[in-house]
């Protein structure tokens, strides 16, 4: 059965991203539909698929990771505005069978990602 899951480590403190709060939206064209909104938990990672069986299809999605919520939350000192606030990842769904993890690895000032397992 095809899901879709994500977490957040915070590389700059080498520790996962507890409390981060996470949109999951649909993308169509130039219009957006929010699907859900989730937050980490001590590990980092949603409690459970974000989309899994029949609510994955195929098609365009974006989390969008609320970074500078979350880093200023761990009393990091951000410039205003903040050079990262909110971190946009777009990808697309292909194949609803597979697994598609997305992590976000954070910082203050960079972020990366790929297609975990």
């Amino acid at each position: 059965m095809g899901r879709l899951t994500t977490h957040v480590l915070d590389s700059a403190q080498g520790k996962p991203a507890a409390g981060l709060r996470v949109e999951l939206v649909r993308v169509d064209g130039d219009s957006f539909s929010k699907l859900g909104e989730f937050s980490t938990n001590s590990d980092g990672r949603v409690d459970g698929p974000l989309l899994e069986g029949e609510s994955l299809t195929a098609g365009t999605y974006e989390l969008q990771f609320h970074a500078g919520d979350y880093l200023r939350g761990e009393g990091i000192a951000l410039p205003e505005p903040a050079f990262l606030d909110v971190v946009p990842i777009r990808f697309g769904i292909a194949d609803v069978s597979s697994h598609y993890h997305v992590p976000l690895l954070l910082s203050p000032f960079g972020y990366t990602t790929y297609r975990g397992s």
